[in-house]
């Protein structure tokens, strides 16, 4: 049996389509896809202090959210601008520096670390966690 040249280019071609398509999308689309992939998303920084708060804060409620170290993902300036952006209601000129963590919940924006404080503190954070499936008490 002769495969021939087009054959095998044809066995290549699926990898460059994902890389490309991949490439195609853009940093608030994959912010996007990111967020609604799982009931609780967290975007930090590694070395971030009120990161690592939040983070504890949901483990030790019984809730293990996707957490995305953006200070380890290769496009995570990218993903920081797209979050700055969403966190100051989608004006890019009145962005403020990158905010950390940023918090999805059922696929919605719930903030940064003074949103999700502010949730826990008035007893509105629980309910969203049910309402995603995030918690079952």
């Amino acid at each position: 049996m002769q495969y021939g040249a087009a054959a095998e280019q044809a066995w290549y071609m699926p990898a460059a389509a994902v890389v490309s398509a991949a490439a195609e999308e853009t940093a608030a689309e994959r912010v996007e896809r990111l967020a609604s992939e799982s009931a609780v998303v967290v975007f930090s920084v590694s070395s971030c202090c009120m990161c690592h708060a939040v983070k504890r804060l949901f483990c030790g409620m019984g809730v293990h959210p996707a957490v995305h170290e953006l200070d380890l993902d290769p496009r995570g300036r990218d993903l920081e601008r797209a979050l700055a952006c969403l966190v100051s209601g989608g004006d890019a000129a009145a962005a403020p520096p990158p905010v950390v963590p940023v918090v999805f919940i059922g696929g919605r924006l719930v903030g940064a670390m003074d949103r999700v404080m502010a949730a826990h503190i008035n007893g509105s954070l629980v309910p969203l966690l049910k309402e995603a499936g995030a918690l079952w008490l």
